[in-house]
């Protein structure tokens, strides 16, 4: 079993940066590709990214490819996903998720656990 918890959201002006982080309890969390997902209100949740369980191999969504940066320290349990050059599009509740299957999904079908959410408003 792992537990997720996710930080570091907020509210932010368009053009400004974030950096949401994700605890994971356990001490099994390299054991895990780790992701990203996101959901609007009124929307399904969607991916964002996701990386490998050494880190080795990150995937993102095209929406923010080239804003958005994934990664990890196994070391502390924590994943994280740095958000710069935000979007009023980008407003929606974040959340992680943990994959036992070892790869980087970017379904929800692909992962077994997932964290509370941490809420993201960017204001244009």
């Amino acid at each position: 079993q792992v537990q997720l918890v996710e930080s570091g959201g907020g509210l932010v002006q368009a053009g400004g940066s974030l950096r949401l982080s994700c605890a994971a309890s356990g001490r099994t969390f390299s054991s895990y590709a780790m992701g990203w997902f996101r959901q609007a209100p009124g929307k399904e949740r969607m991916f964002v990214a996701a990386i490998s369980r050494s880190g080795g191999y990150t995937y993102y969504a095209d929406s923010v490819k080239g804003r958005f940066t994934i990664s990890r320290d196994n070391t502390k349990n924590t994943v994280y996903l740095q958000m710069n050059s935000l979007k009023p599009e980008d407003t929606a509740v974040y959340y992680c998720a943990a994959s036992s299957g070892g790869y980087a999904p970017s379904t929800t079908g692909g992962y077994d656990y997932w964290g509370q959410g941490t809420q993201v408003t960017v204001s244009s």
